[in-house]
């Protein structure tokens, strides 16, 4: 059973569709290891990061599990019935290319309103999130309290609304999934120096690099997610 081109419309519930196809009819039998990221990437006409969307949707239905170094292994035939569904309604990479085009724009309109008690708060949320890493835990709640009162700092409620709405789509089994494979403790060491960055130039009062920084850490997670960077990059 050949793989098929797919049109760009919700990719990774596609891909897994396709890939739960030939699981199901024996092309991929249980034991055996799926093909390479990158090769069915190529094969199915798409980018590298839907495809690993939609082994992760896999593994969430027990249907794979992703082996760090070794692939991805088939353990079952069909999705079990008490398997967890896989419904979200977006992809964890098309959430954070949505908060790159928000929350860019309001890390600039941070610059320029910034008063010390922002600072301050930005401040306290990231050493809450150097804390954490330093217990070897994610730090989570700092980072969402990080980017919540950077639009906070911009005072518009819609906004605001839309930034802890889109952070929470972390939530969803997919993009929890997603991050206990790929988010660890190196990333995140990462990560706290792109927020320092992000900091530095909202204190700075410099919406220019307030902006360009928010977009190179959100383009860095997209990456580190995505596997398109080196592992702990």
């Amino acid at each position: 059973m050949p793989l098929h081109p797919l049109a760009p419309r919700r990719l990774y519930r596609q891909i897994a569709d396709q890939l739960r196809g030939l699981i199901r009819a024996g092309e991929f039998p249980v034991g055996s290891r799926l093909p390479a990221e990158r090769d069915l990437a190529v094969q199915l006409g798409v980018s590298r990061p839907s495809v690993r969307e939609a082994l992760i949707a896999l593994e969430v239905e027990g249907l794979v599990a992703v082996r760090m170094g070794s692939g991805v292994v088939v353990i079952a035939s069909d999705t079990a019935p008490s398997a967890t569904p896989v419904d979200a309604p977006f992809g964890p990479f098309e959430v954070i290319r949505a908060r790159q085009v928000i929350e860019c724009e309001l890390a600039a309109m941070a610059a320029q309103a910034a008063d010390a008690a922002t600072v301050d708060g930005l401040q306290q949320a990231l050493a809450q999130m150097r804390a954490d890493v330093a217990r070897g835990s994610a730090p989570v709640q700092g980072d969402r309290q990080f980017h919540l009162r950077i639009a906070e700092a911009a005072d518009n409620g819609p906004l605001l609304r839309t930034v802890a709405a889109l952070y929470d789509e972390r939530n969803t089994p997919l993009f929890e999934q997603l991050g206990q494979h790929y988010e660890t403790l190196p990333t995140w060491r990462a990560a706290l120096d792109e927020h320092q960055a992000v900091l530095d130039a909202i204190a700075g009062h410099d919406p220019a690099a307030a902006r360009a920084a928010m977009h190179a850490h959100l383009q860095q997670s997209h990456d580190r997610l995505a596997g398109l960077l080196p592992s702990g990059g």
